[in-house]
């Protein structure tokens, strides 16, 4: 962990509904008048949209498996690098991934692509990531160590899976089908490398839809924030120096389902996060300063 130059890093497949923590986290660092480095995870993907279509095609024609949750897909060695060189000074590198016309026009790129790496100015606060690997520890990278907060977004998979399909269809522009492919190659590496992060964490959010959800590739509108309750793990609740009882109070609805379990309506999301990291960042900025 670093103290001088801290780290915070939110982990969650795709479609798993990690933007509310981002969005959380930037109504944070504008009050307190903090100057993040804001990491997306896509950009340490080993290839760009285009190659990774050829390439996924290829390793089908030779019977291989290949997803973007996969080590083989990712620039894991380049994440952890970066993790560490800024928790040791401040710097390091990064890039962008472009996926939407929009992104993709100011840099006069075709969306899908990456934008040239570039070093990180100094005098930031802290760095903030957002991806797939934030707590990923395998034989080769350790990426987890290096993470001040280590944050799990991991909802029940029937919702991911249906948040994913509508995400891309309306915001990426993929087919339907197309989304249900991706999701049933990249289950493999679903298990093997994204749920293990999710022992690693010290905060997990897991969100519980209360509409049926029986069959998440017929769904026609993903369930609401308001149609659903948020199970909050914390791995060791005295790190943070948590108060349960005061939570509850705060937050009409909630109660404390096990010793070191908290779960809240839907819609007082962004609220209990907004609550819970505000003395967080506060502590970790305190101790760069």
């Amino acid at each position: 962990m670093s103290k001088k130059h801290p780290i915070i890093a939110v982990t969650g497949s795709s479609g798993a509904g990690t933007m509310p923590v981002k969005v959380a986290f930037k109504h944070i660092f504008f009050r307190h008048k903090l100057n993040p480095v804001i990491i997306d995870g896509d950009s340490f993907h080993r290839y760009d949209r285009y190659e990774m279509h050829d390439t996924v095609r290829l390793a089908e024609a030779e019977g291989k498996n290949l997803s973007h949750f996969g080590p083989e897909a990712n620039l894991l060695d380049q994440l952890e690098m970066l993790f560490r060189q800024y928790s040791e000074s401040g710097r390091g590198r990064r890039r962008f991934y472009l996926h939407t016309e929009k992104q993709a026009s100011d840099y006069n790129q075709q969306p899908g692509t990456f934008t040239p790496w570039e070093e990180i100015d100094a005098g930031s606060d802290l760095l903030f990531y957002q991806g797939l690997h934030g707590g990923m520890v395998n034989a080769e990278v350790d990426i987890a160590q290096f993470a001040d907060l280590l944050i799990g977004v991991a909802p029940i998979v029937n919702l991911e899976w249906i948040q994913k399909i509508h995400r891309d269809t309306a915001e990426r522009g993929y087919a339907p089908e197309d989304v249900t492919d991706i999701i049933l190659r990249r289950m493999p590496d679903y298990m093997r490398h994204i749920t293990p992060q999710f022992s690693r964490t010290d905060i997990n959010f897991q969100r519980i839809p209360t509409v049926d959800t029986s069959n998440p590739f017929t769904v026609r509108d993903a369930p609401t924030l308001d149609e659903s309750h948020i199970i909050i793990n914390f791995h060791n609740p005295a790190k943070f120096d948590l108060d349960f009882h005061y939570l509850m109070r705060l937050i009409h609805g909630s109660f404390s389902s096990r010793r070191n379990t908290l779960v809240i309506p839907g819609g007082k999301l962004e609220l209990i996060m907004e609550i819970l990291f505000t003395p967080i960042v506060e502590g970790l900025v305190k101790a760069n300063a």
